[in-house]
């Protein structure tokens, strides 16, 4: 997307969140509104910190171990009250609702079985509750929503390769199945080289890979995901930027960037707002997909990403609509899907400007 288009002093601006997008980057567990987790806390009878209950995201740093630890403990805690059917049918509920008052109108959750299985009766039962709900969610919503089925970078390799056949069981490209695979927790554990035989598994079945890379880590984790996982996205990326060459590559490879902002200041890769290195990775040619990542903790949903691209980083209207079409290029959503959905957000860049939101 060469020359991205500037918001002018008072020029008229379409609604974000009627602009119809695809969300490619939302886990499971960070999903959760904050007054959910602490009903269900209350519910299990589950203790929670403050920085869970007080109404506010918690104030967060993870670029060194001590602040990843704690982000790490505020998550588990979280993921911890989620404990029978119930909760997972509200959790992905409330998750394509606020998807659909964002204008999101594909979802692909990111879901890793291992961290409910015993609650469930095992990893087959657990993704298979998992893919139903989202399917009584989708009809519910009319948000089209499928799953990525991540692996954690500090279990063994072994498991990772058990996830993977686990996904390619239910790969699909429609709403209620698996579309991807992908790698998460912190990027700085684990030796990434070793999940590619899991990447391997799952890329033989269809299913996209979706590693994260290169948010805690520079443009080298870049470089060897690349060599090692085939990544089709890289969830955040954004340190690509501090490569040149890199980055050419990424662009090169048609490789979608699942670029989350608010997450990115609120674990302290990047100081300020402004500072997220989005208009340089469009200026470069990069397709972006916008995320929120983990709301429950970060405490900005989708559109509040596209408003900060268009309030701190002065995209205009064109330029969001760029943003949301390589969201949906992106997606594993079925090509009538895509082609609609393209369709729309033709029509909102053709709508007349109006009040700003």
């Amino acid at each position: 997307m060469q020359g991205v288009g500037t918001l002018g002093v008072g020029e008229a601006v379409r609604d974000v969140a009627a602009l119809p997008k695809a969300h490619l980057h939302l886990h499971f567990t960070g999903s959760m509104r904050p007054t959910t987790v602490i009903d269900l806390a209350a519910k299990h009878g589950i203790h929670l910190p403050e920085a869970l209950t007080s109404g506010q995201p918690p104030q967060l740093r993870a670029t060194d171990s001590k602040g990843w630890f704690r982000f790490q403990r505020l998550y588990d805690i979280a993921r911890s009250c989620v404990r029978d059917e119930a909760d997972v049918r509200r959790l992905v509920l409330e998750a394509a609702e606020d998807d659909a008052a964002d204008g999101s109108r594909w979802l692909e959750i990111q879901v890793d079985p291992t961290s409910y299985a015993v609650h469930f009766g095992g990893l087959i039962p657990t993704l298979e509750l998992v893919l139903d709900a989202v399917k009584d969610a989708s009809a519910r919503t009319g948000v089209g929503i499928s799953v990525v089925v991540a692996a954690s970078r500090i279990r063994h390799p072994l498991d990772a390769r058990t996830l993977a056949r686990l996904a390619a069981r239910y790969a699909g490209q429609g709403v209620g199945e698996v579309v991807g695979f992908g790698l998460s927790n912190d990027e700085r554990r684990g030796v990434t080289e070793e999940f590619a035989a899991a990447f391997r598994i799952a890329s033989r079945a269809g299913l996209a890979s979706v590693p994260h890379s290169g948010e805690l880590l520079g443009p080298d984790h870049v470089r060897t995901t690349l060599d090692h996982l085939a990544p089709d996205r890289i969830g955040h990326g954004v340190r690509s930027t501090e490569d040149p060459a890199l980055l050419d590559d990424v662009i090169d490879r048609g490789i979608t960037l699942e670029v989350c902002p608010g997450s990115n200041v609120a674990l302290g890769v990047y100081e300020q707002a402004h500072s997220v290195p989005l208009r340089h990775l469009l200026d470069a040619g990069a397709q972006v997909a916008l995320g929120a990542d983990d709301p429950l903790l970060f405490g900005s949903r989708l559109a509040d990403q596209y408003r900060t691209a268009r309030e701190v980083h002065g995209l205009d209207d064109a330029a969001l609509a760029q943003l949301a079409r390589a969201s949906i290029r992106g997606s594993r959503a079925p090509s009538d899907v895509r082609a609609a959905l393209l369709a729309d957000v033709d029509a909102w860049l053709g709508a007349r400007g109006g009040e700003a939101s």
